[in-house]
């Protein structure tokens, strides 16, 4: 029993790691909501009523946590920024030519695009955003295209990537990925790792300079279950997936 209880010196509060933990996963699990039901339904579908009743909570309470579903919409797609932003600083960490540089981000790009936060970059409309957090939006969007090509450029230099324009390169790559946002399924046939390693081989095999020693994705998944691993664990949990939506 809580010693709150069975102990009268005990403070009839709880300390304030613990009260900022409970706030934060009640906060959590409002979003994890909420994108589920952006994503099913569609952002200007859903009301809050509908985010409360899901919670079982009353409307009046989501407003401890948020102003207003802008304000969540925004939130939802700043874990999926985020969380590339993550991928990114550990591919960037752990060094390596340009050809393995992209294998990576190719391969843990794919798997955020299976996460409701990560489909959450490529399926919210930033105009629905306020124009403060659509600038933001819009500026982590090429952040992303400008490493994909950083990445591609880079292997041109080494010599691990034939000659191409990277730019087109980097569009092709990036929209095919993208894609998988829109289409992919949890009850489907393939995991998002299957699918990741599967795109990592279909979009850089006709790049590689050489052939890659081994199976392309075997050095790449570490990195995409590492820098996916908290998301999941935020959202709703590593599930089968690959069907269409």
């Amino acid at each position: 029993m809580d010693s709150r209880f069975t102990n009268p010196a005990a403070p009839p509060w709880l300390p304030f790691e613990s009260r900022r933990r409970a706030r934060d996963e009640k906060r959590e699990a409002v979003l994890r909501t909420a994108v589920q039901l952006f994503l099913e339904q569609g952002y200007h579908r859903v009301t809050l009523n509908e985010v409360a009743e899901r919670l079982n909570i009353t409307k009046p309470a989501l407003y401890n946590y948020f102003r207003g579903k802008d304000e969540i919409l925004f939130e939802c797609w700043s874990m999926g920024a985020e969380l590339v932003d993550s991928v990114i600083a550990e591919i960037d960490a752990g060094g390596g030519s340009g050809i393995v540089k992209l294998r990576k981000l190719v391969h843990a790009y794919a798997e955020v695009m299976a996460i409701d936060f990560g489909a959450s970059i490529v399926r919210f409309d930033v105009r629905d955003l306020t124009n403060r957090n659509a600038r933001i939006a819009r500026a982590a969007k090429k952040r992303i295209d400008a490493t994909f090509r950083a990445y591609i450029t880079a292997g041109i230099a080494d010599g691990s990537i034939k000659r191409c324009d990277a730019k087109l390169a980097a569009f092709a790559i990036a929209g095919s990925l993208n894609w998988i946002g829109h289409w992919y399924q949890r009850d489907g046939a393939l995991s998002p790792g299957e699918i990741a390693d599967e795109f990592t081989v279909r979009l850089t095999e006709g790049l590689a300079a050489k052939p890659a020693q081994g199976h392309t994705t075997t050095k790449t998944a570490p990195v995409a279950r590492t820098a996916t691993r908290e998301a999941r664990r935020k959202a709703t949990g590593k599930k089968r997936g690959g069907a269409s939506r």
